[in-house]
């Protein structure tokens, strides 16, 4: 006799409960009470007239059933085994639907997956179905870099990504079409992706050489179609280390107001004013470093040991500045009150 018949023959369920009670000495204990109930069953899915794994084109309306017997009528609610939402139409995705019939209208790649059926009717346990659901179409792919520098001896790396269902096959092929297979020069692989329709074709040539350049073909076809994409391999100049830079830049501001008192006349004294905004100084180490390389090695050296006194050079260099500075400074105010005072001295004569 079947699960299904022995099931609904069966006039009576017996329903087993645990009921807490107070003891003596006050100690609570757990009571197994068995209750039985007539026309009661648990639920049960009839394979028979529900929806088993299907395969459809990109694009078709699918509609999924699930059949369940019990007392009382169990209810059915369909989710999707991955948790994502079931997109019932292009406007409206619902985390899950309740009904015997499942719709879903225009179906995409994404719509792809495991679709749960679960009945239950209060009575335990519940019980469910997996229906799993394939869209197919054809491969489609894209190209991150369609032109790619190399340098002579280098080695090189070209990829394309690819769309596929069911899963595609893929090479590589030169522009005389003909076919690349794996060898010492070069060697291809396909990984694959998630979800399970992704992947990506890679291409790595070893070592490349003046007619390694030029154009290549990723190519991939399935029983929905084939679709194919072109990089082209270019030669490009090795890369280059910069050096870091070895320019010391030294930036020294004045701002000040100095008061000088010169003779305006016979018995005054005119102030003058002067305002230095600062000024920028650079000295080069590279050309302290030319000048140790030109004396040779033995002066090189010893130019080495001696840090300390190339600093207290620097320092000395920078009081220098300053000094000069100021004298120009002085300079520039005596000749500017000089000129102001011959007029004066020329109209009183």
């Amino acid at each position: 006799m079947s699960r299904m018949s022995a099931l609904s023959s069966a006039p009576v369920v017996p329903l087993t409960f645990y009921v807490r009670t107070l003891g003596e000495r006050g100690i609570f204990r757990n009571e197994k009470v068995l209750i039985v109930s007539a026309g009661v069953l648990p639920p049960n899915i009839d394979d028979s007239v529900s929806s088993s794994d299907l395969i459809v084109r990109e694009g078709a309306n699918v509609t999924l059933r699930c059949k369940a017997t019990g007392s009382p009528p169990p209810s059915i609610k369909w989710k999707r085994d991955d948790s994502t939402k079931i997109t019932i139409t292009r406007n409206n995705s619902v985390t899950d639907w309740e009904g015997d019939v499942l719709n879903m209208s225009r179906v995409s790649r994404f719509d792809m997956g495991a679709y749960l059926c679960i009945a239950f009717n209060g009575v335990p346990p519940s019980v469910s179905k997996r229906i799993k659901v394939s869209v197919d179409f054809p491969p489609m792919l894209w190209i991150p870099h369609q032109l790619v520098g190399i340098p002579v001896g280098y080695n090189a790396s070209l990829e394309c990504n690819i769309e596929a269902h069911p899963t595609s096959l893929n090479y590589w092929t030169r522009e005389n079409d003909q076919m690349i297979h794996d060898s010492l020069k070069y060697k291809t692989e396909t990984i694959p992706g998630t979800p399970s329709y992704k992947a990506v074709m890679r291409l790595h040539i070893t070592e490349v050489q003046h007619s390694d350049y030029g154009v290549y073909r990723c190519i991939a076809k399935n029983p929905r179609g084939e679709t194919d994409g072109t990089i082209r391999l270019y030669s490009s100049s090795p890369p280059t280390t910069i050096p870091p830079s070895t320019t010391e830049t030294i930036t020294t501001t004045v701002s000040s107001t100095k008061s000088f008192e010169l003779p305006a006349g016979p018995s005054t004294l005119a102030p003058v004013s002067y305002f230095d905004k600062g000024t920028k100084y650079q000295s080069s180490l590279n050309e302290v470093d030319r000048s140790e390389h030109k004396s040779g090695d033995g002066s090189s050296k010893s130019g080495r040991d001696r840090p300390a006194s190339k600093h207290q050079n620097s320092n000395g260099s920078s009081h220098v500045v300053s000094a000069s500075w100021t004298l120009v400074a002085l300079a520039v105010a005596l000749q500017t009150l000089v000129s102001r005072l011959a007029p004066s001295s020329s109209s009183q004569q």
